[in-house]
């Protein structure tokens, strides 16, 4: 597995080659939380962005809470459809692309009540003017399918809050778009600390960190960023038939001669990049090798790395989405665990706000 290099480095943005020894040194100081809504598919962008790095962290031994949060699909639409579908082939994703769910703590938004609770205490340390200004929440607002937008959505970034603070994760992996999201967390944990302090001199939650992986953006096949959303994807339950459809309709450009040049040819070196990630080798090297063959060789090549792949993902996902009793298993156990969690953190808060 290849594992992310630096981006940035500071004292709130963090990266896996830096936390590689830190966490073999001592994987308990660490606790990280991430996660997925439950709205379709997941894809290759998703396994290359995160998911490898996900099982990366768990490999060194960091503890990991991988979080559905289902409450969070209406906040941009009207009605979450096929929720409970949904949830589950994520569970079989997870499962699939390597996560160990004896070890990962798998759960959903609304099996973990004292979770959410958190949500009202949170709420009163931020203000009306820093909910309106978040940037993340503008662009979420734009692009939402709902008539008129809810306050769920207006307070999307401190139920995210919530979910990482319950478990007082200190690593969250995140895109450079989430940032602001993370921010509030970051805010909320300094504020309340600060306002409930314990009678000891400690606080009760960490300032989270983001991680940042400097694993590269994929483009979907129509050139613009790969979504669920947007129909431009390749999920990883795809068929190798599939793929190969989805990936011959891929857009490209008219130079026979391939050349990898992210600037002048993205869709071009988006499909080098994905060839290069399956097969562990560099994009300038893969494009050298098809040399003068177009558009049609880049794209069989392409193809047929991402089916060799991703076959035994494929054969592993086949026989875990047989078995729903499995994944729900997996998923009543990874709310038990959660509830634990959630609810000590829950009784620690009410304590020091004096309202046990």
């Amino acid at each position: 597995m290849t594992t992310a290099t630096a981006t940035t480095a500071t004292s709130d943005v963090t990266d896996l080659t830096d936390l590689d020894a830190d966490i073999r040194r001592d994987p308990a100081a660490h606790r990280v939380l991430t996660g997925d809504r439950p709205t379709g598919p997941l894809h290759l962008g998703h396994y290359f962005g995160s998911l490898r790095n996900r099982v990366h962290l768990q490999r060194l031994g960091v503890e990991m809470f991988l979080v559905i949060p289902d409450y969070q699909v209406i906040t941009d639409r009207d009605i979450a459809d096929h929720l409970a579908e949904h949830t589950e082939n994520l569970v079989v994703d997870y499962l699939a692309t390597g996560i160990d769910a004896d070890r990962a703590t798998i759960f959903t938004h609304s099996s973990v009540p004292a979770l959410n609770q958190l949500l009202l205490p949170f709420l009163s340390l931020v203000s009306v003017a820093e909910l309106h200004r978040n940037p993340t929440v503008k662009d979420e607002i734009a692009h939402s399918s709902q008539a008129t937008v809810n306050g769920l959505m207006l307070t999307y970034p401190v139920h995210q809050a919530a979910d990482i603070l319950f478990c007082k994760a200190d690593l969250v992996p995140v895109g450079k778009d989430q940032l602001p999201h993370l921010e509030v967390a970051r805010t909320v944990a300094r504020r309340f600390n600060e306002r409930y302090p314990h009678p000891d001199g400690t606080t009760v939650f960490p300032r989270p960190r983001a991680l940042l992986s400097s694993a590269p953006l994929l483009l979907g096949t129509d050139g613009g960023k790969m979504s669920k959303s947007r129909n431009n994807s390749v999920p990883l339950a795809a068929d190798e038939d599939t793929t190969a459809r989805l990936i011959k309709g891929a857009k490209t450009d008219t130079d026979r001669r391939i050349s990898y040049d992210p600037a002048a040819r993205p869709e071009v070196s988006n499909l080098l990049l994905l060839t290069a990630l399956c097969q562990d080798r560099a994009p300038e090297e893969v494009a050298e090798e098809i040399g003068d063959g177009g558009a049609a060789a880049l794209k069989r090549t392409a193809t047929e790395a991402v089916n060799e792949h991703l076959r035994p993902i494929r054969a592993r996902r086949a026989e875990l989405a047989a078995d729903r009793g499995h994944i729900r298993q997996v998923l009543r156990a990874g709310a038990e665990r959660a509830n634990a969690t959630a609810d000590a953190t829950l009784t620690e808060v009410r304590a020091v706000m004096g309202s046990l």
